[in-house]
């Protein structure tokens, strides 16, 4: 064998080897970032659902604090009318 040959031979067998070992790296860390993108993905969904029942109880505190404005109205109505039945 010439020896450009043989050189050509030892740079392919470093560069296939180089290759290997940087793929099975670019493996390792894409495993690795499947398995974060999981774990933001369950803090996210927990995050969606503190959201969800923040919402759902600020819409009853709403509503509690409404029907209690009602309630007042109903009362200073009551109010007007018995000063108006007094005044007569």
């Amino acid at each position: 064998m010439d020896t450009i040959q043989i050189l050509l031979l030892i740079v392919l067998v470093i560069s296939t080897i180089f290759l290997t070992v940087v793929g099975i790296q670019l493996a390792l860390v894409l495993f690795e970032l499947r398995r974060v993108l999981k774990n933001v993905n369950k803090i996210v969904k927990g995050f969606d659902t503190i959201g969800m029942g923040l919402k759902h109880g600020i819409g009853e505190a709403t509503g509690f604090i409404n029907g209690f404005k009602t309630v007042l109205k109903v009362i200073d109505l009551y109010k007007d009318k018995k000063n108006e039945k007094s005044k007569k």
